[in-house]
């Protein structure tokens, strides 16, 4: 039998302000990336995140984001490799503390937002992120756009990479993300998503925004709880691949 792992970012809500569906989308994905206070969360909410994951039974991972609260982490910053090595270790280290704290074990680690899309085409953000994965646990899982640099640097550091391809995402020709500022960048049709998800999968390859096709790896597919359509997207990919 064929399997996919669905994951979904979660925890991204902040003090008195809730962001998502968090409880409804753990009902239907395999693992959750859970933001880490950079970018979303904060101690409480990861902790509530945590523990609710848990007893869904899923896999947890970290997703720590650029230090850009007001921006949602989707704005990009000029780091160089020691900050984005200390940022990391700070985001997954505060995460894998309170996993270990509640009977759980850290899976995995993917970037979030801009961190994420910057690393996938810089070489050396890339390495830095990986080297730091690897010095907090080489266990862990590094998740990485599909074919980019970030899952080329994971293979390098001697880590075990999952590529990840995103349902409810438009590509270009590259096999970037098209960036969120331009229309069209995500898609809210339910045909249209089961359609990508499906080609993704069976076919390992994404039409692109301008009617490309391109080749990919789906080891996990990505869906997002902030979407508004998110829950019933996640329903019905996962009925579909079942």
């Amino acid at each position: 039998m064929m399997k996919i792992d669905l994951n979904c970012d979660l925890g991204e809500s902040f003090g008195a302000y809730t962001i998502g569906q968090d409880e409804e989308m753990m009902k239907y994905v395999d693992s959750v990336n859970i933001a880490c206070g950079f970018h979303a969360g904060d101690p409480l909410v990861m902790m509530k995140t945590v523990e609710q994951a848990l007893s869904h039974g899923l896999k947890i991972g970290a997703h720590p984001g650029l230090p850009d609260l007001q921006g949602f982490g989707r704005r990009s910053m000029a780091i160089n490799s020691h900050e984005a090595y200390s940022i990391i270790l700070y985001q997954v280290g505060a995460l894998q503390a309170i996993v270990k704290a509640k009977g759980g074990t850290l899976t995995h680690v993917k970037p979030h937002g801009a961190l994420y899309n910057m690393a996938a085409k810089d070489a050396e953000l890339s390495q830095s992120i990986a080297r730091a994965v690897r010095d907090i646990d080489d266990s862990l899982i590094l998740f990485g756009l599909s074919g980019s640099e970030l899952t080329s640097a994971g293979n390098e550091a001697g880590l075990t990479v999952a590529h990840e391809v995103f349902a409810d995402r438009t590509y270009q020709s590259d096999g970037s993300l098209t960036p969120r500022s331009l229309p069209n960048s995500v898609l809210h049709d339910a045909d249209k998503v089961e359609e990508q998800v499906m080609r993704m999968v069976k076919r390992q390859e994404v039409v692109t925004a301008n009617g490309e096709v391109i080749s990919i790896q789906a080891d996990t597919i990505c869906l997002h709880g902030d979407n508004k359509e998110g829950v019933s997207l996640a329903r019905r990919i996962k009925e579909t691949l079942s």
